[in-house]
């Protein structure tokens, strides 16, 4: 028996596998309680995420089996309950928010549908299904809420795929939210958003909130107590100001020392900057544009609008040169990124890589420079291939392009490369589920790394990392950058990542440059009302200044 909304008593989950027994989660305990918000920190592969799934039930069992301990919520223990008990708690009583979207969204229905479906299930009333998914939608910032509820999944952003599952989540006004990094691919604007939004409920209806997340400025921003997991074990846990003024353990002062925002790895002045004028730029981009013809119905008949995701881009890159693009998920930054890879062929204007009009290269002279232009997506479940292990993965951009690597080396660059990311030789065998968001990340880092190319396209490339494998990402693609004179294109919603590593940074809203110049300027000194509206939402890794701001804004 338990007086806390949840406890969690000695809790050890083990996986079977064929490698031997995986204890992910050993003997932790804690607690929540009404209108508290606990957030767990930790590496990625510490247990976090597992832990959560077996408060919902939702560890697969083989290989999986919860081997000891207890999850009380308002003192019945959910593993000794009826099976059908139990799910009547789950998704009414005890939600959760998933960290990989497009995982979790079926891509054959309709937002709307599934959102319903979660309504419906729970004996929702079919009359006003439509109208209650509608304000759901449009309480977590999703644009045209009317009109959106019938896309798909695949229509819609990185973050705006987030809210939709958020509003899932939500629909039923839960005691306990889990939240499994929740903001991980919100834009700081949407992300203050939600967190006010969390906050809210929290105040109206004493929900308890679990916040899983690397996020330490979101931690500063909304947590209460603090737990830091590290191999499957809790190794501290306390009140955030006590965690972030005053850690005890190694591991923790670790991730405190991590924190973004604090740390320089780029040189903003010289450099490439002062050489800039008098050397040939390596991308050069004029006046670039795509546009998407809306449709709709069954017939997918065309009505005469125009979505201008990209909308007039210029900008130079240099040699070298690391460039951050920053703004909204919908502002048109990856759709920018596709297009120059020729994943999306132009509306209108140019490109062009050492002179080279990339929008008119034949397909031999395309695939050449896509050795010299490489990308790591936003989501990396979607862009490794499932039935691939992490070695085929990397090896893959070898077998595509001949006489690069010859095969003899191919299993000492794999072991280097997987070393350089974070992760150990071994995980070379192992396939993507097998792996936790984070770490498949640092795979799709590491193939990208595979060619030794001129320019990388970052795509939310470090959003997945917890701050201590994030500030290694960062250092190493910093150390490439000056071994190898590399240039990065880092498009991120993390504002403090980007201002440790960009040299300059472009400002996108609607699909149009609305800002750019040196980071310094553009951080210390923002002249666009968007530019100072995303830096005043961005979360700062200070437990008491953030509480003050908020108090004093209310």
């Amino acid at each position: 028996m338990s007086t806390h909304l949840l406890e969690i008593q000695n809790l050890a989950v083990e996986f079977h596998t064929a490698a031997g027994t995986v204890k992910a989660v050993n003997g932790i305990s804690y607690h929540l309680d009404s209108g508290e918000t606990l957030a767990i920190l930790g590496e990625s592969g510490s247990g976090k995420s597992v832990s959560a799934s077996a408060i919902m039930n939702l560890i697969d069992s083989p290989p999986g089996y919860i081997t000891s301990g207890h999850i009380f919520y308002k003192g019945n223990d959910l593993l000794t309950m009826p099976t059908e008990t139990r799910r009547q708690i789950n998704g009414r009583k005890i939600a959760m928010i998933f960290q990989d979207t497009l995982a979790h969204l079926n891509p054959v229905y309709s937002v709307g549908y599934q959102i319903g479906e979660t309504l419906t299930a729970h004996d929702a009333t079919a009359s006003t299904v439509r109208q209650q998914i509608v304000a759901l939608l449009d309480r977590v910032g999703i644009p045209d809420p009317e009109r959106r509820v019938d896309d798909y999944p695949h229509q819609f952003s990185g973050g705006q795929r987030q809210r939709v599952m958020i509003a899932m989540a939500l629909a039923f006004r839960p005691d306990i939210l889990i939240a499994d990094e929740p903001t991980t691919a919100l834009d700081v604007t949407v992300q203050a958003q939600i967190l006010e939004l969390l906050h809210d409920l929290q105040q109206d209806t004493g929900m308890g909130l679990i916040l899983i997340t690397h996020d330490l400025g979101v931690v500063a921003e909304t947590a209460d107590r603090v737990a830091v997991m590290q191999q499957g074990r809790i190794v501290e846990s306390g009140p955030v100001g006590q965690i972030f003024h005053q850690p005890a353990h190694a591991y923790t002062q670790r991730l405190m020392s991590s924190i973004p925002g604090n740390r320089r790895t780029a040189v903003v002045t010289g450099g490439v900057q002062e050489t800039s004028s008098t050397c040939v730029p390596l991308l050069t981009v004029k006046g670039l544009a795509k546009h998407y013809a809306v449709a709709r119905g069954f017939m997918r008949r065309a009505t005469g609008e125009v979505i201008r995701a990209v909308d007039g881009v210029s900008f130079d890159l240099e040699i070298g040169e690391t460039l951050g693009i920053v703004g909204e998920s919908g502002s048109g930054k990856s759709t920018l990124a596709r297009t120059l890879l020729r994943l999306e062929e132009p509306t209108i204007g140019q490109a062009q890589y050492r002179g080279q009009d990339i929008f008119s290269l034949a397909h031999q002279d395309l695939m050449n420079l896509r050795r010299q232009m490489q990308v790591v997506f936003q989501d990396p479940y979607a862009s490794l291939n499932p039935r691939m292990t992490a070695a085929q993965i990397i090896a893959e951009p070898w077998a595509i392009h001949d006489g690069v690597l010859p095969k003899s080396e191919w299993s000492d660059r794999i072991t280097q490369l997987l070393t350089q990311v974070g992760m150990l030789p071994e995980h070379a065998r192992r396939y993507p589920h097998q792996f936790s968001g984070g770490q498949r990340q640092r795979i799709a880092i590491a193939r990208a790394l595979a060619l030794k190319p001129e320019i990388i396209i970052c795509d939310e490339a470090v959003s997945a990392l917890d701050v201590s494998i994030q500030a290694q990402v960062i250092e190493l693609l910093a150390e490439l950058k000056e071994a190898l004179g590399l240039a990065y294109i880092f498009i991120a919603h993390d504002l403090p990542v980007v201002r440790d590593f960009a040299d300059r940074v472009l400002v996108m809203h609607q699909g149009k440059v609305v800002e750019q110049g040196n980071t310094t300027e553009i951080f210390d000194h923002p002249k666009h009302p968007y530019t100072q509206a995303l830096l005043a939402a961005s979360p700062a890794p200070n437990p008491e200044g953030r509480r003050t701001l908020r108090r004093a804004a209310q």
